[in-house]
């Protein structure tokens, strides 16, 4: 049998739940540090830390031994209890924040929360709108999904009532431009408030957004942006709420994103680089912000809510990344692979772009010069190629976006993991420009 009808024979008995797209043609087998190694024996290098999350790499020894001496004695407790993991971890984190954020929830996924901060923030300010990207991405629970526009919103019914999409300022693709081409994103911000608040009974609780657009195409936000989104919600007594599930906790070079635009968020939402691969999330707002929700009744009562062992690798976490310096690492790396990547595309005609910060970075393709091929089908041929020889890439395909790659190693990758990606990225470029390889 091929390895393909292997693989649909052996996933026969599995739901499959990622849209238009399958499984990977492969079962993994293991995964150490950056790479990752099939059931038949080949070599991967992840340039995705999972499913975006894995910042210390797989398997890290440290995690390991957390994880096997906590459940040892203490993994899982009723929902009202607490554990000193998980004191200690509200501690930790309230000290790598501004001193307004200093109040935490542990949850497990960025769905989860997202949904408790739009919750909250609804249940304070006694409003329900919330406005997000056009091409955001916060999760597949309800009001996560609500406010979620990249995709998943065709075929399952109405949305709830007082969810706004505001155009995303993407400097590559301007959809509103100055007298020199370039994106006028204060213009644009004005316009989308004005549609904004036309649509609006009057009702706006908070704008949800990530600092850097992920699944929307690694989209960096232009610089004062967010200083002028914040202003744009205090000016209608909204909340801010920064999702940060995939920049938080030193991929982007810094701690945190919005320390790049020296804007406090009222809620910042951490989840996939906190538990480093295991489920682990947070909601973090202020004293102010959480008194007032205790005294409205603030209801999030979850099964895994502060559970310990989770609480206990998100510890090592923050140890390893304060030790290591990750935060510098990821810099330096990004350095590194930004250059390598600038290199490909004086190269390659069909990289139209590269962008992004730190380790999160993203390498957009155009079809302009492969004519009878799309943005799609280039992408699509990349990534094959890119698997074949050993490395594994996501690409983000969304309408008039062509397609981006994020590109996302983790912070343990070594200088010469980051090099032997990029050969493979060269390989795998020139030869999605070969006319025979698109003949079907």
């Amino acid at each position: 049998m091929d390895p393909v009808s292997q693989l649909e024979a052996d996933a026969r008995h599995l739901v499959r739940y990622s849209g238009r797209g399958g499984f990977t043609p492969t079962v993994i087998g293991s995964a150490r540090g950056s790479l990752m190694f099939t059931e038949d024996g080949r070599e991967l290098i992840d340039f995705t830390s999972g499913q975006m999350s894995a910042i210390l790499g797989h398997s890290h020894p440290e995690i390991v031994a957390t994880v096997q001496s906590q459940i040892a004695h203490l993994d899982h407790l009723y929902s009202g209890m607490l554990s000193r993991p998980v004191i200690e971890l509200s501690r930790r984190l309230a000290e790598t924040l501004p001193p307004t954020l200093d109040k935490v929830l542990l949850l497990s996924t960025g769905a989860e929360s997202n949904e408790a901060a739009v919750r909250m923030a609804k249940l304070v300010t006694g409003k329900h709108e919330i406005v997000s990207f056009a091409r955001s991405w916060h999760g597949m629970t309800q009001a996560a999904a609500n406010a979620t526009y990249s995709a998943g919103r065709r075929g399952y019914g109405p949305a709830a009532p007082g969810n706004f999409a505001l155009p995303v300022p993407h400097r590559f693709r301007p959809d509103i431009t100055d007298e020199l081409g370039e994106l006028d994103w204060r213009r644009q911000l004005d316009l989308g408030f004005d549609l904004i608040d036309a649509q609006s009974v009057g009702s706006l609780a908070a704008c949800l957004i990530e600092p850097i657009l992920s699944s929307g195409g690694i989209i960096e936000l232009p610089p004062g942006y967010l200083a002028a989104l914040a202003q744009k919600c205090r000016e209608r007594e909204m909340l801010l709420i920064v999702d940060e599930a995939q920049t938080g906790l030193c991929r982007t070079g810094d701690w945190y994103a919005f320390e790049h635009d020296g804007v406090v968020p009222d809620i910042l939402t951490l989840s996939k680089t906190l538990g480093a691969g295991l489920p682990l999330a947070a909601v973090i707002t202020s004293s102010e912000i959480e008194q007032r929700a205790q005294e409205r009744e603030f209801l999030f009562f979850t099964t895994h809510v502060n559970d310990p062992l989770p609480a206990a690798v998100g510890l090592t976490v923050l140890d390893v990344l304060s030790r290591d310096r990750l935060d510098v690492r990821a810099r330096e790396l990004g350095q590194r692979l930004r250059a390598g990547l600038d290199e490909l595309a004086g190269r390659h005609p069909i990289v139209a772009d590269v962008r992004g910060r730190g380790l999160l970075l993203g390498m957009e393709l155009s079809a302009e010069d492969t004519p009878g091929v799309s943005a799609d089908q280039l992408g699509a041929v990349v990534t094959r190629r890119c698997f074949e020889l050993g490395l594994h890439m996501n690409i983000v395909q969304l309408p008039g976006m062509g397609g981006t790659f994020r590109l996302a190693p983790p912070l343990t990758a070594t200088d010469n993991e980051i090099d032997r990606a990029l050969e493979i990225m060269d390989e795998a470029l020139a030869y999605a420009r070969e006319p025979a390889v698109h003949r079907s």
